[in-house]
């Protein structure tokens, strides 16, 4: 068995289990990889968590941030010798800033093979209407009875 040799990987893993992770927000997409697409009258958002407990998965929303909480817990038996550790274990998170034009009260997620899927749609307020445009057709004519005065109609 073939195992790529780093001098400094066990002080970095127990650094980190010590003070948490100092590198913070640095380290989380490598950790929860994810895609973002709209698709019609929604935005979907892959997020890759294999090895995740399905219990461990949070999904909020609030002021506009979507934030993504799990947990992989490490395997803790007496009788193991590890050879190697490169899984990230622990806690993590990452937050996407949705912006306007979503429909925060209707946003679903599933967990299913180790991806969350969260399905966020579009605010009816935000979705592209087709706007109708008429003709301006030139200033109409209207006669008083009281005078045969012309004058062109007002807009108001």
């Amino acid at each position: 068995m073939a195992l790529r040799f780093d001098p400094f990987r066990e002080f970095d893993r127990l650094t980190e289990q010590l003070l948490g992770s100092a590198l913070g927000s640095v380290r989380t997409p490598r950790f929860m990889p994810m895609d973002l697409y709209r698709a019609g009258d929604h935005y979907v958002l892959h997020a890759d968590l294999p090895g995740v407990d399905p219990g461990s998965v949070n999904v909020s929303v609030e002021n506009g941030i979507l934030t993504i909480e799990a947990e992989r817990t490490p395997r803790t038996d007496e009788n193991l010798q590890w050879l190697a550790s490169e899984r990230f274990t622990g806690k993590f998170m990452r937050q996407i800033s949705l912006g306007e034009g979503v429909d925060t009260d209707h946003i679903a997620a599933t967990y299913e093979n180790g991806v969350l899927t969260v399905t966020i749609p579009v605010a009816e307020k935000a979705k592209a209407r087709r706007i109708e445009v008429t003709r301006a057709d030139s200033p109409r004519v209207i006669e008083s009875s009281a005078a045969s005065v012309q004058q062109p109609a007002s807009v108001s």
